[in-house]
């Protein structure tokens, strides 16, 4: 699959890599179209040059394309060049690098009777940002080093409390109409808020709003977004679904059983 080289402006990750915008790169029709939050990450972990362990599952990338299932990690690393005084990196835990892909498969698409080749994958914002134990990391351990070997400064954007704006929207909205799909899955409660709540006459903000028990979870729902009919099917984040890191165990099964009941009726 092709990476996509848009970059953002002065944003880099630790050792240098530019964050990249991760779009959808087969841009022939589709049958799904799947709208998740912001996109993942390469990590590595780093180690100095003694080989005492200084960081586990550090953002050092892009990740190769959209919800990737974690393929080539070790070599995407490896083509990243620190000075040898500053260490070397490895591939983190087989568990920080393409989980999210591997549970898209899974536990989404697969269920539905979809394969990858199938969706179209968008997110509300088609790059990754810093998250608050990347922040952690990197001022405990990266800010100094790289004043020490003249490393390049990590300089990856925060969520902001506005996720996406109009113009965003709006090329949101042309991936679905490019993508012919008229069935959408909404991966939790924020494209639910920042996008479907916004274009449709469905004005639900959260997936708790859709019901949260056995017979609502994933049920599909028809809407209209300007004037087309679409069916809509909202379903947890991947990481409720796949229990990666801080999740609810209530969502996280509710995901399960429709996943039981899915397998039973296919």
């Amino acid at each position: 699959m092709q990476n996509n080289s848009e970059t953002v402006p002065n944003a880099y990750f630790p050792f240098g890599q530019p964050l990249k915008l991760v779009k959808q790169q087969d841009r022939t029709p589709k049958k799904v179209f799947v709208l998740g939050v912001y996109s993942s990450a390469v990590h590595a972990d780093w180690y100095s040059a003694d080989g005492k362990p200084l960081c586990q599952a550090l953002a050092v990338a892009s990740e190769p394309y959209i919800f990737w299932n974690g393929e080539n990690a070790a070599d995407i690393i490896a083509k990243i060049t620190i000075p040898p005084e500053a260490g070397h990196l490895e591939p983190a835990d087989v568990k920080y690098n393409g989980s999210s892909g591997r549970v898209l498969d899974t536990l989404y698409l697969a269920p539905l009777g979809f394969s990858r080749s199938d969706a179209w994958l968008c997110d509300l914002v088609p790059h990754s940002y810093m998250n608050d134990n990347q922040k952690n990391a990197i001022e405990a351990n990266y800010i100094e080093a790289s004043k020490k070997y003249g490393l390049s400064v990590a300089s990856i954007p925060e969520k902001p409390d506005n996720l996406i704006d109009a113009n965003r929207l709006n090329e949101i909205l042309a991936e679905l109409e490019a993508s012919q799909a008229e069935t959408i899955i909404l991966l939790g409660d924020e494209p639910i808020k920042w996008f479907l709540s916004k274009v449709s006459d469905c004005k639900k903000t959260k997936l708790g709003d859709f019901g949260r028990d056995t017979k609502t979870y994933g049920f599909p729902h028809a809407v209209h977004i300007n004037d087309k009919p679409y069916t809509v099917i909202p379903l947890v984040h991947v990481r409720q679904a796949g229990g990666l890191g801080p999740n609810s165990s209530e969502w996280e099964q509710l995901h399960k059983n429709w996943v039981e009941e899915k397998k039973k009726r296919n």
